[in-house]
C-alpha cells in the first residue's frame, strides 16, 4: 500500500506539470505564471517553498534532540513570515508591478537603476544572479540529499537510488510546466504537510499515557532555554534557531510568490493562511519529535541507537509505530512534498537567474522573452543535474551530515545575499546602489566565514558559533549596506 500510494503521489505531479506546460507561451509564463495565483496557491506555494525537509524531518529531530527550546524556530518563524507578509508584501508586489520585473534581480536593478550609471546596476544584477545560482545550487542539493534519505528511512531503499527516483519526478514536472506546475504542486504539497504534521502529535498524544511525555523525557529538555537553563551559549543557540525566520525577508524563492500574486487583495487574504500554516506546521514537527522521544525511547533509553545522534529518524520511526502501512504511505508523500516543493521552486528561481538576468539582460539584451521559454527549460535541467552531483558527493564525503544543518547554510546564503538587501530597498527611500552591491558582496562571504572560520578562532570562536552563520550574516551585510549608502550618497548643501 505504501507504494501505490507514492505512485499515485507521483502521478499527480506529473499530471500538475503536463497542464502547466500547455499555459506557458512565454518568460513571465514560465518564471511567474503569468502573474495569475491565487492567495491559497500563492501562500500554500511560499510557505511549501520555505518549509523544506528541515521542516518535516530536521525540525522534528531537533524537537526530538533538543526538546521545548526547539519551539524557538517557530517563534522566529512566526514573526518572519509574519513581517513579510504584513509588511512587506504590499510595497513589494507594488513595486515589482509597477517595473514589469520577471525576477528579483529585475527589481533591484529598477528600484536602484540609474540612467548615468548603468555599468552599476549591470554589476548589480550579476551579483545577484551569481549568488542566486550558486546558493539555490548547494540548497537543492541539500533537498536531494534529504529525498534520497527519505527513501532510505522509510522504505529500506537504497540511498541512491531514492535520490534518482525523487530527482527525476520532479525535474520532470518543472521542465515542463514551469513556475505554474511548481505552485500547482506546491498546493497539493502544502495540504499533504499541513495534514501530516497536524495529525501525527495528536496521535501520538493518543498513544502516550497520562503523564508520560513529561515522565518520558530528562527535565533539561522541558527548559526552554535549553539544557543548564539561561546561561550565553543557551542564549546564542537559540538566537540560531529564531533567525531561520530572517529567510523569510526577502528570499527570492519565496518573494517571487508575492510577485506572482494576483493583487493586492489577494495579499491580504494569503497573509493570513501563510500565518496559520506555518503555526501549525511548525509547532506539530517540534511537538512530534517529543512526543516521538518519549514514545520511542523514554527518559532512560539510548537517543542515539533509536533515533539517530541528531534525531532525524524521529518521524520515520513514529510513524511505523503508530500507523499501518496505507497510512505510513501518506506520510512518505508528505515527506517527499516537502522536499520537492522546495526543489522545484529552486530550480526555477535559479533558472530565471541564468536565463533572463546573465543571459538575456546582460549578454543578448536584444533576445525577447517569447523565444527563451527553450532555453529556460534547458538551464533548469542543467543546474538540476548539477545539484544531484553535489548531492552524491556530499553524501560520499560527508555520512555524517544532518539534514537540519546542510539545508540550512543553503538557506543562510540566499537569506543572508538578499534579505538586507529586500529590507533596506522598501524601508530605507535613501538606500543606494553602493550600498545594495556592499550588502550582497558582504552577505555572501560573511556565510562561509562564519560556518567555517570563526569556529576555528581560539577561546571565542566555538561560542561565537552557537549562534551559526545566518544572524550575524545578515547584521553584518545590513550594516554594510547602511555604511556604503552613507559614504557614497550626495551629501545635502
Amino acid at each position: 500500500m505504501q507504494y501505490a500510494t507514492i505512485a499515485v503521489y507521483f502521478a499527480v505531479l506529473l499530471l500538475l506539470g503536463a497542464l502547466a506546460s500547455r499555459r506557458v507561451k512565454s518568460l513571465d509564463d514560465y518564471y511567474l505564471g503569468g502573474k495569475r495565483l491565487g492567495y491559497w496557491v500563492a501562500a500554500f506555494s511560499a510557505r511549501a517553498t520555505g518549509e523544506s525537509a528541515w521542516l518535516i524531518l530536521g525540525l522534528t529531530g531537533l524537537g526530538a534532540a533538543a526538546g521545548l527550546s526547539a519551539l524557538w524556530v517557530v517563534l522566529g518563524e512566526m514573526l518572519g513570515v509574519g513581517a513579510a507578509w504584513f509588511l512587506m508584501a504590499a510595497p513589494f508586489k507594488s513595486a515589482t508591478d509597477r517595473a514589469g520585473a520577471v525576477t528579483v534581480p529585475d527589481y533591484l536593478v529598477s528600484r536602484f537603476g540609474s540612467v548615468a550609471a548603468p555599468d552599476r546596476t549591470r554589476h548589480l544584477r550579476l551579483v545577484a544572479a551569481v549568488a542566486l545560482t550558486v546558493f539555490v545550487t548547494i540548497y537543492v542539493s541539500a533537498q536531494i540529499d534529504a529525498t534520497g534519505k527519505a527513501f532510505e528511512s522509510f522504505l529500506d531503499w537504497n540511498y541512491y537510488t531514492g535520490a534518482l527516483i525523487g530527482f527525476s519526478v520532479v525535474g520532470i514536472y518543472t521542465f515542463s510546466g514551469g513556475f505554474l506546475a511548481v505552485a500547482w504542486s506546491d498546493l497539493f504539497q502544502g495540504i499533504l504537510m499541513l495534514v501530516g504534521l497536524v495529525l501525527l502529535p495528536l496521535a501520538a498524544g493518543a498513544a502516550l499515557e497520562t503523564g508520560a511525555l513529561t515522565a518520558g523525557l530528562d527535565p533539561s529538555l522541558l527548559n526552554p532555554w535549553g539544557p543548564g537553563g539561561f546561561t550565553l551559549p543557551n542564549v546564542l543557540t537559540i538566537v540560531s534557531y529564531a533567525a531561520i525566520g530572517i529567510g523569510f525577508l526577502g528570499s527570492p524563492q519565496v518573494f517571487v510568490r508575492l510577485m506572482a500574486i494576483r493583487d493586492q487583495h489577494q495579499i491580504r487574504a494569503g497573509r493570513w493562511v501563510a500565518v496559520a500554516f506555518t503555526l501549525a506546521t511548525d509547532t506539530g514537527a517540534v511537538l512530534s519529535g517529543m512526543m516521538g522521544r518519549a514514545l520511542l525511547v523514554g527518559a532512560d533509553g539510548d537517543f542515539a541507537t533509536t533515533l539517530g545522534a541528531s534525531g532525524e529518524q524521529v518521524l520515520p520511526a513514529l510513524v511505523a509505530h503508530l500507523f499501518p502501512p496505507a497510512v505510513a504511505g501518506l506520510f512518505v508523500a508528505a515527506v517527499l512534498a516537502a522536499i520537492m516543493s522546495t526543489i522545484d521552486s529552486l530550480l526555477v528561481v535559479a533558472s530565471s537567474a541564468v536565463t533572463r538576468d546573465i543571459y538575456q539582460q546582460t549578454l543578448h539584451p536584444e533576445r525577447l522573452g517569447e523565444t527563451l521559454t527553450g532555453l529556460s527549460r534547458l538551464v533548469t535541467l542543467t543546474l538540476a543535474l548539477v545539484s544531484l552531483a553535489i548531492a552524491l558527493a556530499v553524501s560520499a564525503v560527508a555520512p555524517d551530515r544532518t539534514i537540519f544543518w546542510y539545508v540550512i547554510f543553503g538557506w543562510s546564503g540566499i537569506a543572508a545575499t538578499f534579505c538586507p538587501v529586500i529590507v533596506l530597498s522598501l524601508c530605507w527611500p535613501r538606500y543606494n546602489s553602493q550600498g545594495a552591491l556592499a550588502s550582497m558582496l558582504t552577505g555572501m562571504v560573511a556565510v562561509p566565514f562564519f560556518k567555517f572560520v570563526v569556529p576555528l578562532a581560539p577561546g571565542w570562536g566555538p561560542l561565537v558559533a552557537r549562534a551559526e552563520e545566518l544572524a550575524p550574516s545578515f547584521l553584518v551585510a545590513l550594516a554594510a549596506g547602511v555604511m556604503a549608502t552613507l559614504a557614497t550618497a550626495p551629501r545635502n548643501p
